[in-house]
């Protein structure tokens, strides 16, 4: 057990270290095999909002994520200020959830994947925006769903996307949110966009520091 449990250590760090490397000095290159990561954070974050709007009672009418990295999700009524919390926390939050399922819960690796791939699935059906929104999430889907039900890669697949996510959410902090941290001053107002920039990235920051600390607790 002990050996087992420091190979998840390893993998977790391996996982850190690849991100890192692409992300700083991956260039061109490291840019375009980073994509998909970036594709994905934007769904955590469009459905961040969605799920927010959803817990607070809102419709949602549409989610659309472009192939430049933005997005948007669309919906009516709930509230306003934690559907605009969903997308940045949200996603922060969805992040790590990944990884300490993906890290710490070897048996619902495979069903997680499977849940992410009908959740894309349903965003881009029910949630329709435009056939090239749709082509991107049915296509990750897809993968998804491969990897979970044809391959044995579901356990790293899914620490990957954990790491990748939430250390890209913590870099993105500045540039992400932008919007919806504009809106959410004039929704709740109290501070400044920018300190309301600093409480968010603090929370999640935090969040992430529990999840890996829990993690590597009694590591080696």
């Amino acid at each position: 057990m002990r050996r087992k449990t420091n190979s998840i250590h390893f993998r977790v760090l391996a996982f850190m270290l690849i991100y890192i490397l692409l992300k700083l000095a991956g260039g061109t290159l490291g840019s375009l095999l980073l994509y998909p990561i970036t594709l994905f954070v934007t769904f955590l974050h469009e459905f961040g909002h969605a799920l927010a709007g959803i817990l607070t009672g809102a419709a949602v009418d549409g989610m659309r994520i472009n192939p430049d990295g933005s997005g948007y999700t669309v919906t009516q009524g709930g509230n306003p200020a934690i559907i605009l919390m969903g997308g940045y926390l949200g996603s922060s939050v969805l992040g790590n959830v990944l990884l300490y399922i993906g890290a710490h819960k070897r048996r619902l690796t495979q069903m997680t994947l499977n849940g992410l791939s009908v959740a894309m699935a349903f965003a881009a059906i029910v949630w329709y925006e435009s056939p090239e929104s749709s082509v991107i999430l049915v296509l990750f889907a897809l993968a998804l769903f491969f990897v979970a039900n044809r391959t044995n890669w579901d356990q790293d697949v899914l620490m990957f996307l954990g790491v990748a996510a939430v250390f890209y959410i913590l870099q993105d902090f500045n540039v992400g949110p932008k919007s919806d941290l504009a809106m959410y001053q004039q929704v709740v107002g109290i501070f400044p966009t920018q300190v309301w920039m600093y409480i968010w990235l603090g929370i999640a920051a935090l969040l992430t520091y529990s999840n890996l600390k829990a993690l590597f607790r009694g590591a080696w």
